[in-house]
């Protein structure tokens, strides 16, 4: 994967802050930016939504700032800056001595005053500054503060930009238009992590940081425990997962399902023959009169249910010859005319002990 380096952008006259007076040694705190996002105060367009600065983005401009070994400058509306077009000489104002981030507020920057600067702040000839930084192109975070400027009118015509030839003796820009290849560890530190593929390096470090301090907390590891720790540790623990299964007491889910499916079909073939067998012992039943017709469908019922209390019932039943086989010949039953019943289901009433109507009631049913 290779991608176009991005300049680096650079604000200028970006902003105005009102002078304090400066103190007996002539160091004055100034007001590099504010806290947050922030646009340039004499509404010029910029190429990202706006510039923006927080406590982290803060501590590493302060970084960079503390690492470089050359002064930077604070100079009268910015004539370092202009001196390669107009010639003329750009004397400092003053120069940055410290940077501090005010929680809240904004970067502030401490800068030690000439005699001169300092007696033309505290006689009003100048009202405000105007710093000089660097932005990210696409996220707007300040980068890296410049220089700085004392100025009565910080959006200076013809200043909005900084010319190329200017920039290029501050190192603003990187304008290469070669492209160079991804690092392509951070790459894979970045497919690996599930991160977004604008992923900056710091942020992919923090990143692989939390996440190695979590692996410590779950492998039970100090958190001071270095790479080959962490590595020795996991190894250690996927040798364990792989011999620590006891085949005696687990079996492979395939084997499980193959049984799940062999029980349903054993449990429907059983259902089956005990549905024949239900059918035969009621046969059998009504053959040998044991069992009247009328009760078939009751008898049917509790065989489904409770297969143990019919068969219980049909071997105390004492079988009644009227009911066994056709007492008719073949020919329909002829009812009797006194109780509307015919022979069978007379002969039925007296072994069960029922009266007519009750036996009446219990076919009707």
């Amino acid at each position: 994967m290779k991608t176009k380096r991005l300049p680096l952008a650079v604000a200028l006259a970006a902003c105005s802050y009102s002078l304090g007076a400066p103190a007996a040694d002539n160091t004055i705190w100034l007001q590099v930016t504010p806290a947050g996002h922030f646009k340039p105060a004499d509404g010029r367009e910029i190429k990202v939504p706006s510039w923006h600065i927080n406590q982290a983005v803060a501590t590493k401009v302060i970084e960079r700032f503390h690492a470089t070994k050359n002064k930077r400058v604070v100079d009268y509306e910015h004539q370092t800056l202009r001196k390669e077009e107009n010639g003329q000489p750009a004397p400092a104002a003053g120069w940055y001595t410290d940077l501090e981030w005010r929680e809240g507020e904004g970067l502030f920057a401490q800068v030690q005053l000439t005699a001169r600067a300092a007696q033309y702040i505290a006689e009003g000839e100048y009202q405000y500054f105007s710093p000089v930084f660097l932005y990210h192109p696409t996220t707007g975070d300040v980068l890296d503060v410049q220089m700085g400027a004392l100025t009565n009118a910080p959006a200076i015509d013809g200043m909005q930009e900084l010319s190329l030839r200017a920039a290029a003796s501050f190192g603003c820009f990187d304008d290469s238009p070669e492209e160079n290849p991804v690092n392509p560890l951070l790459l894979a530190l970045i497919a690996a992590l599930g991160l977004a593929e604008n992923t900056t390096e710091e942020q992919a470090v923090a990143a692989l940081s939390a996440h190695t301090t979590n692996l410590r907390k779950l492998l039970g590891l100090d958190e001071k425990a270095g790479g080959e720790a962490v590595l020795a540790a996991c190894t250690g623990l996927k040798a364990k997962a792989a011999t620590s299964v006891d085949p005696a007491q687990f079996v492979p889910l395939s084997v499980v399902d193959g049984l799940k499916a062999e029980m349903a079909a054993l449990t429907a073939r059983l259902g089956e023959r005990d549905e024949k067998d239900l059918d035969g012992q009621i046969a059998a039943a009504l053959e040998d009169g044991r069992l009247p017709k009328v009760m078939e469908d009751w008898a049917r019922d509790l065989g489904k249910s409770n297969r143990t209390a019919l068969t219980a019932y049909l071997d105390k039943a004492a079988p009644i010859a009227a009911l066994g086989g056709s007492q008719t010949r073949g020919e329909p039953p002829v009812a009797d005319e006194k109780t509307g019943l015919t022979q069978d289901e007379l002969a039925v009433c007296s072994a069960m002990g029922l009266t007519h109507d009750q036996f009446k009631a219990a076919k009707e049913a």
